[in-house]
């Protein structure tokens, strides 16, 4: 029988010759020892290039679960930065004697730089501790390397991406210098500090007191961010005006409604004139109620100001599957949302293109995009008009073009070039119309401009390059009808006017006589009814029946009476519509219909809370795609959501934030993520393991990409609907400084007094590839940061952090990205021995 059990199989580099080479056992292979809970099974028998890519799709798999979890964490989060305190404040005003006001506890930098920074950098600091414990309380490089590399992709690439994101013409500028400028700085001095510890006060070695102050950086950056927040160099005297320290003096004012005006100040108004304005949709376009309701959310949930953390959340939803933090709008309504996203004035000339360019060059259209013409008055004018650059005289060439018309039995064709002179803006021609005897239904043709004379340089046709010309036959009286059948009136008019239109014909004087008849509507009550007779002089076709409308007592309206030609003299006719149908409505109505709209949206954005409030809307949520929104579901949302099941619903057993403030909800998920991080680092450390990629070069290329896809789209998207750029590149800065204070110095001093305990020696390690890494993102920090002061201060960049002129806005993204990319090359080529580094 063959021996079937395997003792040993040499490693690759293995030889006879040399018995210090490593031998690969059963239990002993390659990698097999790399991770601190992985693998889990044998994997003695596998491929290497099999382990390697199943250990890079859960990777990616596990960053994906993370990024669930990091969501209900901040949500958490949310819920306990958000809690409030009453305090009184003096006013004469009111019987007590003071005003109790509902005061956030958390300061708002105080939460960006603390909870906040912890909630978008959990994975990385987490790792960074794992890894220390992990390994016998040895330095690793995989989590201080994520988080140098997490840095790097976040200062350079996510500002690149914000910076061209921005649309054309628009830019974002800093708000909050003061804690802009202490970010910054301390952004750069955490990674010189580290530099310094590495290499200058103890080369490859971390004293006690080295990692104490190193973490003792991290309140210390809370406190000078609080105190810049709070103007804390202003005179004394404008420190008293403010009545308090916290609230300002238009606060002490009214500083209750101040704090709450966008959720029930004049965010209710504001909300109101939409509804109303939707409401007009949903009547003359037919538009749902619901949908309706969906756009108004839509837009506010949009156009709010968010900090970063929403933003993350909503970004990882994005990339999961999960209920949106923006309602999503249905592509047939796509239209109308941005046509009401934008503001008024933009609104009113949505279609108003500037086709001069500026000015600069000429552009040509005609003065009205139709004109009627009697048939007797031989000739019918046409106005073209020029504006823009009309410094040089030009010529363009006009058409006539058949429709019903026709050359030459009704009109003499046209086609010859009109010249403007210089300054010249109005131009017009005139075309002949053939006057014959024969009655003819009214007819039309065209003038089109065509094209410039070939001299003519920086010129363009406008939007009415077209102009359609009706000839009235005024051969005949005519037929007289209603303009349409039906009229919608409502009760607050005094009046309804009801158009009575002469077709066909326009010859000589006509006359014909009306009358009103009850339905529902019963008149001298709803309306004053009655009989009349409409002239008509030789020539004109357009008239009105002027009814007057009657004040109702009643709640609702929906009344209708009707209005009938009878009789036609002087020649002409009844034509097809000689009835017509006016329903009087209230405007309780219409109001009906805003109250329902506007009811609607609010229950829309209560359901667009950050946190569900029940275990069983937990896992209703994370049983289903969108959060339930299926019919608004798109084939991606469906694969994302297949791809987070599991995670959603393990996820689900977590409780809500609601809770006790949200503190049950924290922990726990902190625990899972510290928990899941280290499975993350398992897997990135065995998969660089298996194709021989320093742990270094893995962490700052997909760790620290993994880490940092989620922040990537919150960014993107809080740079395009902020005003400022605060939500987007303003706290990268402040979140790189935790992350070295708290990512670092947390393990270190950890570390340190295990040692100093256990031996009395230091914690060594090794600076390495972490010294270069550093040292080289610290150069590339220092020349980003000083380009996005250069930006704000030159206007060939639009004054601006982000976004101005297309050519520089993408030039700086390019800069950007170019020291990202030679940070990744140097350091790759460092840690593997292509170059060295000595100091």
């Amino acid at each position: 029988m063959a021996n079937t059990s395997v003792a040993t199989t040499m490693a690759p580099n293995a030889t006879l010759d040399n018995p210090n080479s490593t031998a690969y056992t059963l239990y002993n292979y390659k990698c097999s020892n790399k991770g601190i809970l992985l693998p889990v099974i044998n994997e003695f028998t596998w491929s290497e290039s099999t382990r390697a890519a199943l250990y890079f799709i859960a990777m990616l798999w596990c960053f994906l679960g993370v990024s669930i979890i990091a969501d209900i964490f901040m949500c958490a989060i949310e819920r306990i930065t958000s809690k409030t305190t009453k305090v009184r404040i003096p006013d004469e005003g009111t019987p007590e004697g003071y005003r109790e006001l509902n005061v956030k506890v958390w300061n708002d930098t105080v939460a960006n730089l603390s909870l906040l920074a912890l909630g978008t950098s959990a994975p990385e600091i987490l790792l960074s501790v794992i890894e220390v414990v992990g390994n016998n309380f040895h330095a690793g490089q995989l989590g201080p390397s994520t988080i140098v590399g997490s840095a790097s992709f976040n200062l350079l690439v996510i500002s690149a991406i914000c910076i061209s994101c921005i649309p054309e013409g628009e830019v974002r500028k800093m708000k909050d210098l003061k804690v802009f400028a202490v970010t910054s700085f301390s952004c750069v001095f955490a990674y010189v500090w580290l530099a310094i510890v590495l290499i200058v006060i103890s080369p490859n070695i971390v004293e006690l007191w080295e990692a104490i102050i190193t973490l003792l950086f991290f309140p210390s950056l809370i406190f000078i961010a609080y105190l810049a927040d709070r103007n804390c160099c202003r005179k004394q005297e404008d420190l008293d005006s403010s009545g308090m320290v916290g609230i300002s003096l238009e606060d002490r004012k009214n500083p209750e409604e101040a704090m709450a005006l966008d959720s029930r100040g004049s965010g209710d108004a504001s909300l109101m004139n939409l509804a109303k304005e939707l409401g007009h949709e949903a009547r003359e376009d037919g538009i749902p109620e619901d949908q309706a309701a969906k756009l108004a959310a839509a837009k506010i949930a949009e156009n709010q100001s968010h900090d970063r953390l929403w933003y993350r959340i909503n970004a990882t939803r994005g990339i999961s599957g999960g209920k949106r933090l923006v309602p999503h709008v249905l592509t047939s309504f796509q239209g109308i949302y941005n046509n009401i996203r934008l503001p008024e004035e933009e609104r009113k000339s949505l279609n108003k293109i500037d086709h001069s360019e500026g000015g600069s060059k000429a552009v040509v259209e005609f003065t009205s995009a139709t004109v009627s013409v009697l048939e007797s008055e031989k000739r019918v004018r046409v106005g073209i008009r020029r504006y823009g650059n009309t410094d040089k005289p030009l010529s363009v060439r006009v058409e006539t073009i058949n429709g019903t018309a026709v050359t030459p039995e009704d009109y003499i064709p046209f086609n010859d070039e009109v010249k403007f002179a210089a300054k010249d803006t109005l131009e017009q021609i005139f075309i002949e119309i053939v006057d014959d005897n024969e009655w003819e239904p009214d007819e039309f043709f065209f003038v089109k401009l065509i094209r410039f004379g070939e001299d003519v340089q920086d010129a363009t046709l406008g939007n009415i390059s077209i102009c359609q010309v009706t000839i009235i036959n005024d051969d005949e009286p005519g037929k007289l009808e209603f303009a349409k059948p039906t009229i919608i009136a409502t009760d607050c008019n005094r009046r309804v006017r009801i158009p009575v239109q002469r077709v066909n014909g326009a010859d000589g004087h006509v006359s014909v006589k009306w009358q009103t008849k009850d339905i529902t509507a019963i008149s001298g009550k709803d309306f004053q009814g009655g009989s009349g007779e409409l002239l008509f002089d030789h020539g004109e076709t357009n008239r009105t029946i002027d009814v007057p409308i009657l004040d109702s007592m009643k709640p609702e309206r929906d009344e209708s009476f009707q209005v009938e030609l009878t009789v036609c003299d002087g020649g002409a006719v009844l034509g097809k519509i000689s009835k017509c149908i006016i329903t009087i409505v209230s405007d309780e109505e219409f109001n009906g219909l805003v109250s329902r709209i506007f009811n609607l949206t609010k229950a829309n954005l209560d359901y667009l809370q950050l946190e569900e409030s029940t275990w069983v809307g937990q896992f209703r949520q994370a049983m289903n795609v969108n959060g339930g929104e299926i019919e608004e579901a798109s084939f991606v949302d469906y694969i994302l959501h297949f791809l987070t099941f599991f995670w959603k619903v393990l996820f689900a057993l977590v409780p809500p934030p609601k809770y006790l403030n949200g503190w049950p909800a924290f922990l726990i998920s902190l625990a899972v993520i510290g928990f899941m991080t280290a499975i993350i680092g398992d897997l990135a450390g065995i998969f660089g393991c298996l194709i021989d990629l320093p742990d270094s070069i893995t962490a700052i290329t997909f760790v620290a990409l993994g880490t940092s896809v989620p922040d990537t789209f919150a960014s993107k998207h809080a740079a395009t609907n902020e005003k400022t750029a605060d939500s987007s590149v303003g706290n990268i800065n402040g979140s790189n400084s935790v992350n070295v204070f708290l990512g670092i110095g947390l393990p270190w001093t950890i570390a340190s007094i295990y040692w100093l305990v256990k031996t009395g020696e230091d914690f060594q390690v090794p600076a390495g590839s972490l010294a270069f890494t550093v040292i080289i993102y610290t150069i590339a920090a220092i020349l980003a940061i000083l380009f996005l002061i250069i930006r704000r201060n030159l206007s060939i960049f639009g004054n601006a952090e982000l976004g101005g002129p297309t050519i520089p806005k993408y030039v700086s993204s390019f800069f950007f990205v170019t020291l990202w990319v030679l940070y990744i090359l140097l350091s790759s080529l460092q840690a593997t021995g292509k170059i060295s580094f000595n100091l």
